[in-house]
């Protein structure tokens, strides 16, 4: 990573504002899940053991520009001061007078957390005005939010252009991962792509499969591959505008390009369906594909073994109703298994399915942002890491 990190900079007794992604879920009240509070510890547990005052700021749900009571961070803060074991003081608002005057009393070594960015219209606008407003109570600028990295906002892209900005421990990590990944991977390099949709993957595929030595594919997505091989697929989910790139693509991939050989199908989408395990060959007209079958799932193993890199993005089936989940905790469990190699989780679902399968501590690396992993496996430069300095 050529970027300036938080090491490289004096931040001793200085005002740091530190752009964390703390869109946590919520249930009554309280943080239903801290694994991206935790994340962001490393870069915070520094600043404060450096003496500098942190001024924490992150986005939470949707709230459509507007306070809204049931996206506040103060849970985010009751969480967080547990975590680091001292106070999180709570702004009323992300900018204006009162948190200038909050961040005029900090202490060296306190924290402070700014109420909900999207609270203002003008975050997701990039709004000039909006970020000067918010860069104006620090001296620096951190960004540790990697899962906001690939969305040009003022808090990831326009503070930067008022303050020092560089790469906090969370931001560093992720783009040391997946950097390497793409650019120097310890081989046999192996990508496990899934998901619904063809379409969220094409520039993705695209750039893999030059740089990976196996690509296989399930999920949705593999249905419209399937497909396009001229196979029945019944009542699968399917993108038939995609039939041409599909078929382009497992041309460019040759043998690179792996799909399911048998699939989990059901006659309705619900878990209590009638299902069965065929060859993709014998998929029943009216029903549909919803988890690769056990001959994938060997077959896939078996590719996995002796790989030295491996990137996944994207669950083998529709995991969310347990019948259709075997394929996707296969695999996570498959990644978990594997010796000496560096298995890199793409956010998202498949973050989801390494917990859900209690293979999380196994593998080497989950990355904390779905759609930024997904910009960043297309070969894109994030807005939100363009702006930091280089080293």
């Amino acid at each position: 990573m050529n970027k300036k990190t938080v090491r490289d900079i004096d931040v001793a007794g200085k005002r740091v504002l530190v752009r964390v992604d703390f869109n946590v879920p919520l249930e009554g009240g309280t943080v239903a899940d801290d694994m991206r509070i935790r994340a962001a510890l490393p870069t915070m547990q520094y600043l404060i053991d450096q003496g500098a005052k942190t001024i924490l700021c992150s986005h939470l749900g949707r709230p459509k520009g507007k306070p809204d009571p049931k996206y506040s961070l103060q849970p985010v803060a009751e969480r967080l001061s547990q975590l680091l074991n001292r106070p999180v003081h709570m702004a009323p608002d992300c900018v204006g007078q009162a948190v200038a005057d909050m961040v005029k009393a900090m202490q060296p070594g306190s924290i402070v957390l700014l109420e909900n960015l999207r609270f203002h219209a003008e975050e997701e606008a990039n709004d000039p005005q909006f970020a000067q407003a918010l860069a104006s109570v620090a001296e620096v600028y951190v960004n540790d939010a990697f899962g906001s990295a690939h969305r040009a906002h003022a808090s990831t892209a326009g503070v930067a252009a008022v303050l020092p900005a560089v790469a906090g421990f969370l931001m560093e990590k992720e783009l040391n991962f997946l950097g390497q990944a793409l650019a120097t991977p310890t081989r046999p390099f192996v990508a496990i792509l899934g998901g619904a949709k063809v379409s969220d993957k094409i520039a993705v595929i695209n750039n893999l499969l030059d740089k990976v030595d196996t690509l296989l594919i399930g999920g949705g997505m593999a249905n419209t591959f399937l497909k396009a091989q001229g196979k029945e697929i019944g009542e699968s989910l399917v993108e038939n505008d995609k039939l041409d790139v599909a078929t382009d693509l497992l041309q460019k991939g040759d043998s690179k390009l792996v799909l399911p050989a048998d699939v989990v199908i059901a006659d309705r989408f619900d878990a209590k369906a009638q299902r069965r395990v065929v060859g993709v060959d014998a998929v029943l007209a009216g029903w549909r594909i919803l988890d690769i079958g056990p001959q994938t799932i060997e077959h896939f193993t078996t590719r996995l073994h002796g790989a030295k890199t491996v990137v996944w993005n994207g669950p083998m089936g529709v995991f969310e109703l347990a019948p259709f989940a075997e394929g996707t905790f296969a695999i996570a469990r498959a990644l978990a298994d594997l010796s000496g190699a560096t298995t890199i989780i793409g956010g998202g679902d498949s973050a989801a399915a390494v917990e859900q399968a209690g293979v999380a501590d196994r593998v080497t690396h989950i990355s904390t942002g779905g759609g930024a992993s997904l910009e960043f496996l297309e070969g894109r430069e994030l807005p939100g890491v363009a702006v930091l300095q280089d080293k």
